[in-house]
């Protein structure tokens, strides 16, 4: 199901044109609740002056006031549909909403920021700001449920083969003009689907079951037909007893032995059974909370169909021997019912004479052996079309984005016009960055604040983004499959007792063990060792970078420090220097941001420290 109407307008003109028509729905809605909720007091009021006329004065039959309470009991199912829609119409407001505000660079502090997939010892996912408030995870996902964030989630924590890559990549071109299929998981999935328990749930499905198939089921169903028997031949009792049946007293002690029987042989049983049938009746209704919640989501994408090679083979998974998890779990829900049937007061007591209890945990293991071992297919599928989505909705968002290309010479990466893409589109400068082939090194020097930190987040988040999948800010962008690693924000840690220079050579190790292995490391230092005196930071910085080129690794480091620039020159073709630069005008530093070629050949400390006002 495409959405062709997305394909003829632009983003915003399809945000905007869409928002209108769920606002102007919605305002209908509200108006058709008011009037709603006015009829049903009018009715209140139409019942209670019925009642006056009837019992006061004697007009009117008592009857009458059938007429007032059905008509509420009917407005009152009205009003459960009108509140269930105003609720979907609220919930498309708002993805649109959110929508555009991720257009106008609104979107920080809006949707689930990610920051329960946050790792402290994760080599470049706090560095990078892929989790967390105005973070890469809060800009891209539009994931409604918990297994669509947890599956986005570690595409952007470790990259994924090429082949994979293309067939993400390929998928997603596929998933980007599917806006209403995004709007209508947003409305479903935001009641609750987010809340389903995905490892609990899969879990579930794959244990071993408590009851297996065997004779005694068939003895069960006997026995329950001896137990409704038994029922009768109580009544039959009680009626002889009662003189409203004439037997000899012969049958009835016969009767009431079997009875007795009876009941002593089906408590027997169910006690017998007890524990098994507790802990399956406890499991189903658990796994029910998050089949309920998921169910929607299922159904909405099982009408869908699709091309690509990857969204085909998810949208496959959703089948279990060919049926779709909308009917299997429909029949778990009569099951549900099923089993909700022994608190019925009409019914209860009848329930455990026929070993009801049993029977339904039968039935219920005969479910999950089936369907069970589909569900962490199914949750799975819902978490990559989920991600797949919300990439599709990123490449609707910004068609001049491109997909990177993966290249067989290793380790690469050049980009052209690479630009960050969690800064604004106004004022972003971009910049065209090669490392690769002999060139293994760039040592970027420049003044505070001149963007050379930037640079480094901006390498570094398009390279995950382009290993998820995903396409990237640039002009163009080919590199070979990397391991992002990187010291930009390494802290001290009062919990763990580090100050942020042993902090930073704990990662500087792990970073350096990393280096060597499949895929290469694509390095990203800032600041090296800013934690210790100039003389040792020299022998240690150019040590530690001599040792990643060494072992095949590729990267950026960034310095204030001039002395730490001759470290590109004792790295010979290996090393070059690149640098930002500065000027004041006007009492105010300036920057253009843009990468030039050679060391920086002034500081701008004293001026920034004159510039706040300090005498220096």
């Amino acid at each position: 199901m495409v959405d062709h109407q997305s394909r003829s307008a632009g983003p915003r003109e399809e945000y905007e044109c869409r928002l209108d028509e769920r606002r102007t729905s919605l305002a209908v809605n509200e108006k058709r609740h008011r009037i709603s909720g006015y009829l049903r007091l009018l009715t209140v009021l139409a019942a209670a002056l019925t009642a006056f006329a009837a019992f006061d004065r004697g007009a009117l039959s008592a009857w009458w006031l059938l007429v007032p309470v059905v008509v509420f009991f009917l407005l009152g199912g009205v009003l459960q549909r009108i509140e269930t829609e105003r609720t979907k119409l609220s919930r498309a407001v708002a993805f649109y909403e959110r929508a555009l505000a991720r257009l106008d660079g609104r979107w920080a502090g809006t949707g689930e920021t990610g920051e329960r997939f946050v790792n402290g010892h994760h080599l470049y996912a706090e560095d990078l700001d892929i989790f967390g408030n105005a973070s890469l995870f809060q800009l891209l996902s539009t994931t409604c449920t918990r297994m669509g964030a947890e599956t986005l989630a570690s595409w952007l924590r470790a990259p994924a083969p090429p082949d994979t890559v293309r067939q993400r990549q390929e998928a997603v071109v596929e998933a980007a003009p599917h806006l209403r299929l995004r709007e209508d998981l947003a409305v479903l999935g935001e009641g609750g689907g987010a809340g389903v328990r995905s490892e609990e749930l899969a879990a579930w499905g794959e244990r071993e079951p408590l009851l297996q198939p065997s004779p005694v089921r068939v003895l069960a169903l006997l026995l329950s037909i001896a137990g409704l028997l038994g029922v009768v031949a109580a009544f039959a009792y009680l009626a002889a007893a009662t003189g409203l049946l004439d037997l000899s007293t012969p049958a009835r002690s016969g009767l009431g032995g079997y009875f007795l029987a009876i009941v002593v042989t089906i408590g027997g049983v169910l006690w017998r059974f007890k524990s098994r049938t507790g802990q399956i009746i406890h499991e189903v209704e658990e796994a029910m909370r998050d089949l309920g919640l998921l169910a929607d989501v299922l159904c909405r994408l099982e009408v869908e169909r699709f091309e690509s090679r990857r969204l085909a083979a998810v949208r496959s998974e959703l089948d279990v021997e060919g049926l779709p998890p909308s009917r299997r779990i429909a029949r778990l829900n009569f099951l549900m019912d099923l089993l909700e049937a022994r608190h019925n007061q009409m019914f209860g007591w009848l329930a455990p004479f026929l070993l009801w209890d049993l029977h339904c945990c039968y039935a219920f293991e005969s479910w999950r052996r089936t369907s069970g071992p589909a569900l962490r297919r199914w949750l799975n599928a819902v978490g990559e079309m989920e991600a797949i989505s919300s990439l599709g909705s990123y490449r609707y968002e910004h068609p001049l984005y491109v997909f990177p290309e993966f290249i067989e010479k290793s380790p690469w990466l050049e980009g052209e016009a690479l630009a960050h893409p969690l800064l604004d589109e106004e004022g972003v400068v971009a910049n065209d960055v090669r490392i690769g082939g002999d060139l293994r090194m760039l040592m970027v020097s420049g003044s505070n604040m001149s963007g050379k930190s930037t640079l480094l987040r901006t390498v570094g988040i398009n390279a995950v983004l382009a290993q998820a999948g995903a396409p990237v800010r640039a002009q163009r962008l080919r590199l070979s499959p990397l391991a992002v690693s990187a010291s930009i924000r390494t802290l001290d840690s009062l919990q763990e007792g580090t100050s942020r220079f042993y902090a930073e050579i704990s990662r500087l190790h792990r970073i350096m063990g990393r280096a060597g292995g499949s895929p290469p490391v694509l390095f990203l230092i800032d600041e090296f060792l800013h934690g210790t005196n100039s003389h040792d930071r020299r022998i240690g910085a150019e040590a530690i970078v001599r040792g990643l080129v060494d072992r095949g690794a590729i990267g950026l480091v960034t310095t204030h420090d001039l002395a730490l620039a001759n470290i590109a020159d004792s790295l010979a073709s290996r090393g070059v220097n690149v640098h930002f630069e500065d000027h004041l005008a006007d009492g105010r530093m300036r920057f253009d941001y843009q990468m030039r070629p050679g060391v920086v050949e002034k500081s701008n400390a004293i001026e920034l420290m004159r510039s706040v006002g300090l005498e220096v």
